[in-house]
């Protein structure tokens, strides 16, 4: 048998194969995740705009109609302020007192109150009903001068036609000559105003369009994300504190109400006490980008098993072309018969032993066999017999050799030669001889009273000899034929010729 040591796999190729395919996929994978992470922003940031520029028309709407009730408190409070107007009648009176307020939509009452809170004078009559408000936030918060411009109120509810309706009230201090506290212009306002403005708005499922004060009350929701909403008090939650630190942007986080991630976009509502908040839902804004980002994987996904697919099928289609080359390389460096390496392999293999040998100053032997009287016992047994007997002692010859580097080879005919690098003349008579011995023992050929015999000459090269390659197997072939001419079935070292 041959001692030739082949690659089991054709690992260069079948590696750059794999790397190649895993690196395409593994590129492939990073570039589909950074287009849809370019997306998923891409999505936010037009959520952004488009919940900012609501933000904005929402703003505008408020700040104008708020200004029309800060101009009807500031008319009242001068009117009330003229002398000359209580020379006039009771009717042109309430006229110029509530002349600005006309133009104020979804107004309730415009009140004026004095410094103990009762009501003077009222825009739906001329003979004010005796009432009190002293105990109203926006009474106190003047009468204690903790708010000296314009001040906002809670909501509130108030009876009408059999219902109860949530309004607040938008209030001045009325000062007296020597700027001492005289009372309270006061305004209200229907939150009706607020549902028909954000009802206009399309924001989608989910989501909602809400405005607080800057103290975290709820004045209006819509649409209500939860039953008795107004007038809620979210003062400690993160996200109005962020609301009320940052006054404006937008930002994503999980509202403490519905329990959901929601993108927000706030804005101040100008200098007003006011904060208009637009809550998009994230799962309802990411949605068409979710979609997407499900077609796109499951392609890429399809894809990139489709390359895998393609680069085992190559692979495997790889490892049979190989399997074909090396039996073919096989057989093109193997002797038909008895599966030792050939003549040509031989050849290649000394003069590459004998390089390395010239190099390294290892001693390197030569084994030259040959079968005992092998003409004879074909024409004893035919050419069949003689095949299987040749089978046999190459079978013998190659089990005796077992290092990588040793080699044996059918020289022609009848005759081998055994290529030992490494090895000095002690030692390669010693395997010499067993393989002598093996060959001896064989069984015998059914009729054949004399044992198959092999003749060995050996011949050893080592740093002390001055002989070429040439000159090597030369002395080895000189020993082989002492051999036989000495007796046959026998060792013999040149070295003793």
């Amino acid at each position: 048998m041959s001692q030739r040591r082949t690659p089991t796999l054709p690992a260069r190729p079948e590696l750059l194969l794999i790397l190649g395919s895993g690196f395409t996929v593994t590129l492939i994978v990073v570039i589909v995740a950074a287009l849809l992470i370019r997306e998923h922003a891409s999505t936010l940031q037009a959520a952004q705009r488009s919940t900012s520029n609501i933000t904005q028309l929402i703003n505008a709407d408020v700040l104008r109609n708020v200004e029309l009730y800060d101009f009807a408190l500031q008319g009242l409070i001068a009117a009330r302020q003229r002398q000359d107007l209580y020379q006039a009648s009771a009717e042109i009176q309430h006229l110029v007192q509530f002349d600005q307020s006309i133009a104020a939509p979804f107004k309730g009452e415009v009140l004026l109150l004095d410094a103990n809170g009762s009501v003077i004078a009222d825009s739906s009559t001329l003979t004010p009903t005796p009432r009190n408000f002293a105990d109203r936030d926006y009474f106190l918060a003047h009468k204690n001068a903790e708010q000296p411009g314009l001040f906002i109120s809670r909501p509130f509810r108030v009876h009408c036609n059999c219902d109860q309706v949530w309004r607040i009230a938008f209030s001045r201090r009325v000062s007296g000559p020597n700027g001492e506290f005289a009372g309270v212009a006061v305004a209200t306002m229907r939150l009706a105003y607020f549902d028909q403005l954000f009802s206009r708005l399309t924001i989608g499922n989910g989501s909602s369009v809400n405005l607080l004060n800057n103290r975290g009350i709820l004045l209006a929701q819509q649409p209500l994300l939860e039953r008795d909403m107004i007038d809620k008090d979210l003062s400690d939650r993160p996200n109005f504190k962020r609301m009320l630190n940052e006054g404006s942007g937008s930002f994503q986080a999980i509202s403490a109400i519905t329990g959901k991630e929601r993108l927000y976009t706030f804005t101040n509502v100008g200098t007003l006490p006011l904060i208009v908040v637009v809550a998009l839902s994230s799962e309802d804004v990411l949605a068409p980008w979710k979609r997407a980002a499900l077609l796109t994987s499951g392609a890429t996904g399809i894809l990139c098993i489709g390359l895998l697919w393609l680069t085992w099928m190559l692979r495997r289609e790889l490892r049979r072309r190989y399997r074909a080359e090396r039996v073919l390389s096989e057989l093109a460096a193997t002797d038909a018969l008895t599966g030792l390496a050939n003549r040509r392999i031989l050849d290649e293999r000394l003069r590459l032993e004998w390089e390395r040998a010239q190099r390294s100053a290892e001693p390197l032997t030569v084994l030259m066999i040959d079968v005992d009287h092998f003409k004879a016992f074909n024409d004893r047994h035919g050419h069949h017999g003689g095949d299987e007997a040749l089978r046999n002692v190459a079978q013998v010859i190659g089990s005796n050799i077992r290092r990588p580097a040793d080699l044996a080879a059918r020289y022609g005919g009848e005759e081998f030669a055994v290529v030992l690098p490494h090895t000095d003349a002690k030692g390669a008579k010693v395997i010499a001889e067993h393989i002598r011995s093996s060959i001896e023992h064989l069984p015998r050929v059914a009729g054949d009273e004399r044992p198959i015999t092999v003749s060995i000459g050996v011949s050893t090269w080592d740093k002390r000899s001055h002989m070429s390659l040439e000159a090597l197997l030369l002395s080895a072939d000189r020993a082989l034929y002492e051999a036989k001419h000495t007796g046959r079935n026998r060792v013999v070292d040149a070295s003793t010729l």
